[in-house]
């Protein structure tokens, strides 16, 4: 349950130490950069210029709130303050001109509290969904929906967001300025899409997050398998995003699968940082609690409604978090999941992931029949996944020749040390045999 916002009328705790100031900071700008940037805009009608001044408040706020005492609503506090710092600077240098044009405002702007220390400013929620969907505007690439959902709703630095595509700063950030002028260019609108146009935007929001979450948890390129903060950011923004749309069934699968899957995020690792497959994973180190909330989410966007993907991922992976063990898991009732989600999205993955469960269900040889159509599929000939799925069927059937062959394969198309290091072992054991 979600604990209820603290009263603004509380007087701070004076005074506050550096630590305790900074640790509050870190959880505001973690689940309330968001909120602050979308009222900001409002007022600033540039994101670029929205942006610094969310970075002035929250700077302002450290140097400050181990005097003044922490405020009752951080996140109220670094919007008024926030806001307030854009109007000044619009004023002193008389930018409304040149601004005006960058981002279509409807409403009129609003004035912020003008005590940064009382009331919070409310961001209407309109404006938190209406970034969201700047963000992911389909006249965007990919990348570029993926990169300014990192920026703008994560905030993070340019620097954060060049390490998680792994290029350089430089090249992030021409990456991200482009976007932007598209943006501005486009004449892209500050709102909410309409009824009409709302279920299409909301899917590729939803795509953008679930891919946030996928590369956080198995970063494709390094040397870590998981990036905690690319998976704790697209966790928070769904959260996010079914809080603003809570009639949205598959908002609440999205978070619904994501959290399901990040329970065993303690699991799949060794002490050593060595990878632990799911097999193997000790399933008393599964968050519980994640679990549950992921149950419930599932229900919930299951409820009156024909399954979305989302739903139908969420599902395979609740059957995992539902089995006491490897041995105990349902894998007749996972293929007819896949088989349910393939007629609702035809994916080479799907395919692979089906034809792996078969395999479980039925035996290696039927996972590699199910595989072998796949081979020829120029979409996904260069997956390591299939090389690896290949691999470890043929060493169960103890073909080790064929197994080291494919193991070689699959190390070939992997770029995760973590991944690569686990492949290595395994292809040393094969060879062993062989």
């Amino acid at each position: 349950m979600t604990p209820d916002p603290p009263d603004p009328t509380d007087p701070p705790d004076l005074p506050a130490p550096l630590d305790r100031v900074r640790q509050v900071l870190a959880a505001a700008h973690r689940t309330e950069w968001a909120r602050v940037l979308a009222a900001t805009v409002r007022v600033t009608r540039d994101l670029d210029l929205a942006q610094e001044c969310c970075q002035d408040a929250y700077a302002r706020a450290l140097q400050t709130w181990p005097a003044s005492g922490i405020p009752a609503s951080p996140g109220g506090w670094l919007t008024t303050v926030a806001r307030n710092r854009a109007k000044d600077v619009l004023q002193r240098e008389s930018r409304f001109r040149r601004v005006m044009p960058q981002l279509v405002v409807d409403d009129p702007v609003e004035d912020p509290a003008a005590d940064p220390n009382g009331s919070p400013a409310e961001v209407p929620v309109d404006d938190r969904l209406a970034l969201i969907f700047i963000c992911c505007h389909p006249t965007l690439s990919g990348d570029a929906q993926v990169a300014l959902s990192l920026r703008l709703l994560c905030g993070l630095s340019t620097a954060e967001v060049a390490s998680a595509f792994l290029v350089t700063e430089s090249t992030m950030a021409a990456r991200i300025t482009r976007a932007k002028k598209k943006i501005s260019g486009a004449r892209i609108p500050f709102r909410v899409p309409s009824d009409r146009d709302l279920p299409e935007r909301v899917a590729v929001v939803l795509d953008v997050l679930h891919l946030v979450f996928s590369t956080g948890h198995t970063a494709p390129i390094g040397d870590q398998l998981v990036r905690n903060d690319l998976l704790d950011n697209a966790i928070g923004l769904t959260r996010q995003l079914r809080e603003l749309l809570p009639d949205q069934p598959e908002v609440a699968a999205l978070l619904a699968l994501m959290l399901l899957i990040d329970a065993r995020r303690d699991s799949r690792l060794t002490p050593a940082g060595e990878l632990v497959l799911l097999p193997d994973q000790d399933r008393s180190r599964w968050d519980r609690g994640k679990i549950d909330e992921g149950a419930r989410l599932l229900a919930a966007a299951l409820a009156g409604s024909s399954p979305g993907t989302f739903a139908v991922q969420a599902a395979i992976a609740a059957v995992h978090a539902e089995a006491a063990c490897w041995d105990d898991t349902d894998w007749a009732e996972i293929v007819g999941l896949y088989d349910l989600l393939r007629a609702r999205w035809p994916s080479p993955v799907v395919e692979l992931n089906r034809a792996v469960a078969i395999g479980m269900r039925d035996g290696p040889q039927a996972g590699l029949d199910a595989l072998q159509p796949l081979l020829d599929e120029s979409t996904i000939a260069t997956y390591s996944y299939l090389s690896a799925a290949r691999a470890d069927f043929l060493r169960r059937l103890h073909r080790w020749t064929e197994a080291a062959d494919a193991y070689q394969e699959a190390l070939a198309l992997t770029d995760n040390a973590v991944e690569r290091s686990f492949l290595s072992g395994r292809l040393g054991q094969v060879r062993a045999h062989r």
